[in-house]
């Protein structure tokens, strides 16, 4: 056999495990048609079909929450945002990320050092076929938001790079009357 012929086989078979891991994990899924049940950050539950989800969410939002897919870098909402907030799980309300904690990670995705609070996000391990990464999701949501590396800047030495199309972005003018006034905190005082 040749090293072609070694090497494809080592790609597929490499393939077929990620496909197959990709498929037996847990989730959410509440009904046979991939439905789901969210309970928002406020304690509201509601129960998404398949056909909700597609109808709430735009192409790439669905994507990337619900196949777990990449948004092309450099080209998304908040790769480049400098405003001062909080970036919230799509469909939970989570709080996922500050503004505090973000960087110029040169990826083309929003990356931050830190979340707001780790009870808010969940860690899987992701087989591919370049190697093992490790998944981040929002845990009660349980959307795919992106990866995390370790590769970073101090003080955690952790690259958080999400995808826009997974979060929406809260202002700091808008958090309290939105119901997240206690992330107000995260915000040095002016004056």
């Amino acid at each position: 056999m040749t090293a072609i012929a070694i090497s494809l086989l080592l790609l597929l078979t490499v393939g077929v495990l990620f496909f197959f891991n990709k498929n037996s994990g847990a989730s959410t899924t509440s009904d046979s048609e991939g439905g789901k049940r969210v309970e928002f950050y406020n304690g509201e539950i509601v129960e998404y079909s398949q056909q909700d989800l597609k109808s709430k969410l735009t192409e790439i939002q669905y994507e990337v929450t619900q196949e777990d897919g990449t948004e092309k870098a450099f080209d998304n909402a908040y790769w480049d945002n400098k405003k001062e907030g909080i970036y919230v799980d799509l469909l939970s309300g989570e709080p996922l990320f500050s503004s505090t904690d973000k960087y110029k990670s040169g990826t083309g995705w929003p990356s931050f050092t830190k979340p707001i609070k780790e009870k808010y996000i969940t860690t899987k391990d992701d087989p591919g076929i370049f190697g093992m990464r490790t998944e981040v999701r929002s845990e009660q949501g349980d959307n795919h938001l992106g990866h995390v590396f370790e590769d970073g800047p101090e003080p955690t030495g952790l690259r958080y790079c999400m995808n826009s199309a997974a979060m929406e972005f809260i202002p700091k003018q808008e958090m309290k009357k939105r119901g997240y006034g206690e992330f107000l905190h995260l915000f040095k005082e002016e004056g």
